[in-house]
């Protein structure tokens, strides 16, 4: 699969999280058929700056509810998620069974 391919999967699906909802870059992986490329989603995630449209990758976590990275990019993801409404603590999504979006199972 070709980066420009895998990234724009990435990106489309991220754009599809709703407001005040995050998901893993696992759950991404899985969901675009390659459950073993949470990594890569990672890396596309951090390149969409270069994304013809918006993508609103501070939805995107880790699976333990963490906001990764380092801490100018982690202090504005936190910044945006509280202004949707996501609580976190210590760098902690707060109610992570309650805000996880699941995109195999949440789309519609």
């Amino acid at each position: 699969m070709k980066h420009d391919l895998f990234f724009e999967q990435v990106w489309d699906l991220t754009r599809e999280i709703p407001k005040g909802r995050v998901t893993s870059y696992g759950a991404i992986a899985k969901a675009i058929g390659a459950p073993n490329l949470s990594r890569m989603v990672a890396r596309a995630i951090g390149a969409c700056g270069s994304a013809q449209s918006p993508v609103p990758y501070y939805r995107v976590i880790s699976s333990s509810g963490l906001l990764s990275g380092d801490p100018s990019s982690t202090a504005k993801r936190q910044e945006l998620l509280e202004r949707e409404g996501v609580e976190i603590k210590n760098l902690k999504v707060q109610n992570l069974k309650k805000v996880f979006w699941d995109p195999l199972i949440d789309m519609e």
